[in-house]
């Protein structure tokens, strides 16, 4: 009988043992995904600080004139004069691409596009997911 209560014991401390690292496994594996997940949206985030320090950079290299800085940007086909906007389209590695390949969208609106000739030029970029998602909102100003 000695012998079977100590198996018994052994099994029972075995189940212990691999409950409690299941349990701890489980933990891990939340913390690192979790991290995963915050280690994307920093990227992104800065990423889309880049994007839009260039299109600011641009705009302002330009005078305001979007149709300059679109080409600048690489966004010659999302350039829209009748609403003065440019939307320059991002993939998942932040490279510009076509809207259909997209992961990403940073739209260059100006305040005042029909009259360039303005000492001051004003425009709002917003860099976002393609889901709508918001990951940044600035305004600049050219002369």
């Amino acid at each position: 009988m000695n012998q079977r209560s100590r198996s018994t014991l052994f099994l029972i401390e075995q189940l212990i043992v691999v409950a409690v690292f299941a349990i701890c496994s489980a933990a891990c594996v939340r913390i690192l995904a979790s991290a995963f997940i915050t280690a994307r949206e920093s990227r992104d985030k800065s990423y889309a600080v880049l994007a839009a320090e260039s299109a600011a950079e641009s705009f302002k290299a330009t005078a305001g004139d979007l149709g300059r800085t679109a080409v600048m940007l690489g966004a010659a086909s999302g350039y829209s004069d009748a609403d003065g906007t440019v939307t320059v389209f991002y993939d998942r590695q932040w490279h510009v691409c076509g809207s259909r390949e997209a992961n990403y969208r940073l739209r260059l609106v100006s305040a005042n596009p029909e009259t360039p000739g303005l000492p001051l030029s004003l425009g709002e970029i917003t860099v976002e997911t393609i889901t709508g998602e918001s990951l940044l909102a600035i305004t600049v100003a050219a002369r």
